[in-house]
């Protein structure tokens, strides 16, 4: 039995293909391969182009190939994107979400763990923010997240399916030996935005907002090792594959770490002045946002390994620095 992998070919989606098939894992990728890239999906992994909103596309899949699991990546999440063209998160995000389900419905899959967002919370009432809080998204990306949870949840009741939602928070670091890591275009993330600056791609660094309600007037995020999350969503369906229900989880450090720490650690692992510039904010950005993972450290046995944010910077340094063009795809 095979492990199907949607946006497979993507930045967490290619580091969670790359540890199942260390863990002896069967693996299949699925990938339209808009912001993917093939050269990310490790070889072992047979890799399937086509997007999820393509009912024939997975049918033809699922009837070929058989099918035990579901890791679900495929979705657009550009916040500003987000506000700026909200239909196109609904279109793809949800939609294509709605199909994929349909399909698996029909082929008798019946375990899905699903990459959503801390952006599902919103403003944040508490810090650590627990699973049980109020859920209130302040951008489309984060409610199309949080409405593809609930259409999962009322599936998952209808059609005896069986899943987990894995609801973490900043993305960032690479494999550390440097040979997969992250490439986005544009990209709008900013550990890889600073150490863009640190190699010259970029004259400097434009932080969005002074003026938020935190110790430097600069945004507090959590931020977690793509690494780590790819280890969480392995234990999520080895969760499932033994029986456990449904539910939600976080994952994080459980620190948070300012727009301006984060910039002043990369100046020192890179060594660079790396100049930046307080620009307006940003539509749609929390001040604050950090996890509780007590829940996933508790059922799932999950800890992340990667704490120092300076380890976590030099294994993206340490990607960007050998791959300066990125995948060189597009």
């Amino acid at each position: 039995m095979s492990i199907l992998v949607l946006g497979g070919a993507g930045y967490i989606g290619s580091h969670t293909v790359r540890a199942l098939i260390e863990a002896g894992r069967d693996v299949v990728v699925a990938d339209n391969l808009v912001t993917g890239h093939r050269a990310a999906v490790h070889p072992q992994a047979r890799l399937y182009e086509g997007d999820l909103s393509d009912r024939a596309f997975l049918d033809r899949l699922l009837e070929r190939e058989s099918i035990d699991g579901v890791i679900h990546f495929a979705a657009y999440s550009l916040v500003g994107e987000s506000v700026s063209n909200p239909l196109k998160y609904y279109r793809n995000n949800l939609c294509g979400t709605e199909v994929l389900l349909e399909a698996l419905v029909a082929h008798g899959v019946e375990r899905i763990v699903f990459s959503s967002t801390a952006a599902t919370y919103g403003e944040p009432e508490r810090i650590p923010i627990l699973e049980s809080d109020r859920t209130q998204p302040t951008n489309p990306y984060g409610e199309t997240k949080l409405s593809m949870e609930k259409m999962i949840r009322w599936a998952g009741r209808a059609h005896n399916l069986r899943y987990v939602a894995l609801r973490y928070f900043n993305a960032c670091g690479a494999l550390p030996d440097g040979s997969i890591g992250e490439d986005h275009q544009p990209e709008t993330h900013l550990i890889p935005i600073v150490l863009q600056v640190a190699l010259g791609r970029r004259e400097r660094l434009d932080i969005f907002g002074g003026d938020y309600p935190t110790p430097d007037g600069t945004c507090v995020r959590d931020y977690i090792h793509v690494c780590d999350l790819a280890d969480a969503h392995i234990r999520a369906l080895t969760y499932l594959e033994q029986g456990g229900q449904s539910d939600v989880f976080n994952l994080g450090n459980g620190v948070g770490f300012s727009n301006l720490q984060v910039v002043e650690t990369a100046r020192a692992v890179t060594g660079h002045p790396i100049p930046s510039s307080i620009e307006a904010r940003r539509p749609g950005d929390p001040a604050t946002l950090v996890a509780s993972s007590d829940k996933a450290a508790r059922v799932l046995g999950w800890q992340p390994r990667y704490t120092d944010l300076g380890e976590i910077i030099a294994t993206a340094y340490r990607w960007h620095r050998s791959h300066p063009q990125g995948y060189g795809d597009r």
